[in-house]
């Protein structure tokens, strides 16, 4: 338990020391060091709970619960008071409600509210601590380079970068609490605090459209969180329990409600239709906080917690049907956000429809909630934030040395920042081919999907397509090469390049790991739920593990032969002209030489499946509130 408590609370420490301490050579070395320190310890707490099974802690202090509640009324006030000053109401109006709801709650029950255990630790709450300890740790070691580049950049934001470290690492804290809290009390006070950090994060600039989106974002998560509260109250006032374990054990009845309200929160967490407008506009932020809200912290409590409900929605009567609506929304914003992908040409946008897409499959496979999907939404999650969090850090270095972060300019970027260039190759094959983890995944998601749900396979079929379409259309941008490109000096500081090295060896790595990772990490628990498992066909594995060989060759070949190239001008049947980059056309004209993708703007463009999308998805989730109360 000691362990566990440090990584809840470590990172607070370090946080409040950033922001005392903000000169940037010591803030380099508090970041630097804390980071080392939360990656042993979360390296440290797997090994010691590897082969334990569940394990409950109980800290039971009035001293504890009396300091959250106060935590939560100062954030509330502090919430209140920045809408009321930039007028955004609604955002006021939630955060009140909710807390009126949870001091109401406490006032009214709160010597009545006891727990056995507030916190525990299991395998699936070992691989999300891995994954905050290791990928949040390079994304903030990634920062410290890279926010000094984002203001020699964008001289009109106020240099702010100790309070962006300080929220950083208090959403580093309350993200291990999320995943260690079986006190829902517990897990919603660290869950909003996500919320609040996400925010400030989003609004850093302070320009108008942060600010803008920093709302959007809060007030769509305060509406989950509204929802977590109610689930709470009516929880406790039915069942008189608040810890999370005991909801598979309850009757339908009690536990429907409950279960579809903090499905709910974790859909709006998760940023999935008809909220996914919030991740997305959260693009305004410096490329770390991207990288964090999508990989290892945000968005990934989101799905985090609704794979807690799985066992819920597969054993509890009426649970499925919960879990079916569950699923259709996961579904319906998995092939619609991948579609909406193909008409994006900013690379950020694409990676955000892609995440939010991605976090949409794992969610069929939560809802659905049959021992062999729920192997396949874990491992989705964790070749997800590896990939991911690479292809996100990758943008941001490309953009401070090109000038954007626009796909079509990225052309021939394997001979401008050819180790860059590689690193964003080895993270857009991890996301969508052979033999990397996220295919291997999918094709477990469809196999479960065609005995479960065939219906949902046609969704999955569907979106994978569309996948297929716009990782290899940016694949192709980074490799093609037209001519000698021009003399070309990019700058990348120390920092970034470590944390992008080791990112991308992490997502050849784990591929390599993943039976590994699978026998004795999700077997195991998998089958203290279901009593059977899914197990990897030894044959299976084999070509995977040798097709990961052959991968390797890639990387290391272009690294050592992109120096070699021989480049020879368009021929274009002899129709060239004197000048570069032009040709003779028909009747004579002179045309222009242009290599531009495909991005169909007038069949998947936003203004005409993002409604669509809205309005099936508030259907689908109105009638899972429906289940739940009947």
């Amino acid at each position: 338990m000691n362990t566990v408590l440090f990584l809840i609370l470590f990172p607070i420490v370090v946080a409040l020391l950033l922001l005392i301490l903000p000169q940037p050579a010591v803030r380099k070395g508090i970041v630097v060091l804390s980071t080392i320190i939360l990656t042993v310890a979360s390296v440290n707490l797997a090994v010691q709970y590897f082969n334990t099974g569940a394990v409950f802690f109980n800290l039971d202090n009035q001293y504890i619960d009396l300091g959250i509640f106060a935590i939560e009324v100062i954030l509330a006030v502090i919430v209140i008071g920045i809408s009321l000053k930039y007028k955004q109401y609604l955002a006021g109006l939630l955060m009140l409600t909710s807390a009126a709801i949870m001091i109401w709650f406490e006032g009214s029950y709160g010597e009545e509210i006891q727990t056995s255990y507030n916190l525990f630790v299991d395998n699936l709450s070992l691989i999300m601590t891995l994954i905050i300890g290791i990928i949040s740790s390079l994304i903030a070691i990634f920062a410290v380079g890279y926010m000094k580049d984002y203001h020699h950049h964008h001289k009109e934001v106020k240099d702010r970068t100790p309070f962006f470290f300080f929220v950083i690492f208090v959403f580093l804290g309350a993200m291990y609490g999320v995943v260690f809290a079986n006190n829902l009390m517990w897990l919603y006070f660290f869950w909003e605090i996500t919320t609040f950090s996400s925010f400030f994060l989003i609004g850093y600039s302070r320009e108008e459209i942060a600010i803008k989106n920093a709302f959007r974002a809060l007030n769509m998560n305060l509406l989950g969180g509204l929802g977590f509260s109610i689930a709470i109250v009516y929880l406790f006032i039915n069942a008189h329990t608040i810890e999370l374990n005991m909801l598979p054990e309850l009757a339908s009845t009690v536990v429907l409600l409950p279960t579809a309200l903090l499905a709910f929160a974790g859909l709006t967490k998760a940023a999935q239709m008809p909220f996914s407008s919030w991740l997305l506009g959260a693009m305004v932020a410096p490329t770390p906080v991207s990288a964090l809200l999508h990989s290892s912290t945000m968005i990934k409590a989101g799905v985090y917690l609704i794979i807690r409900l799985s066992p819920v929605f597969a054993f509890v009567d009426g649970g499925s049907m919960v879990g079916l609506f569950v699923a259709m929304v996961g579904a319906v914003t998995f092939v619609l956000t991948a579609f909406m992908a193909i008409s994006q040409s900013d690379a950020k946008r694409v990676l955000a429809y892609s995440t939010i897409s991605n976090l949409g499959l794992i969610i069929v496979c939560a809802g659905i909630g049959t021992y062999q999907l729920m192997w396949a939404a874990i491992m989705l999650m964790i070749f997800h934030a590896i990939a991911k969090s690479l292809l996100f850090l990758s943008v941001g270095t490309v953009e401070h040395n090109i000038g954007d972060r626009i796909i079509e300019s990225m052309d021939g970027l394997i001979t401008k920042m050819p180790k860059i260039a590689i690193g964003m190759v080895i993270g857009i094959a991890g996301m969508f081919l052979a033999p990397f983890g996220m295919l291997i995944s999918k094709w477990a998601a469809l196999e479960g999907l065609v005995t479960a749900n065939p219906v949902l396979t046609v969704f999955v079929a569907f979106g994978s397509a569309a996948t297929l379409f716009f990782w290899t259309k940016w694949l192709g941008k980074l490799l093609m090469v037209k001519e000698r490109p021009l003399e070309f000096q990019s700058k990348v500081p120390g920092t970034e390049r470590f944390t992008l090295t080791t990112l991308a060896v992490l997502t050849v790595g784990v591929c390599l790991l993943f039976p590994l990772i699978s026998k004795y990490s999700l077997e195991p628990f998998i089958a203290s739920i279901y009593n059977q498992t899914y197990l990897l066909d030894q044959g299976n594995v084999i070509i995977l593990l040798i097709m990961v060989g052959l991968m390797v060759v890639l990387p290391v070949g272009l690294s050592f032969t992109h120096k070699n190239y021989q480049y020879k001008p368009q021929y274009l049947a002899g129709l060239n002209t004197s000048e570069k980059e032009k040709f003779y056309g028909s009747l004579g004209l002179t045309r222009e030489i242009t290599m531009r993708s495909f991005y169909l703007e007038n069949i998947f463009g936003e203004s005409k499946l993002f409604k669509l999308g809205v309005v099936i998805s508030i259907v689908l989730i109105i009638i899972m509130f429906g289940v739940g109360i009947i």
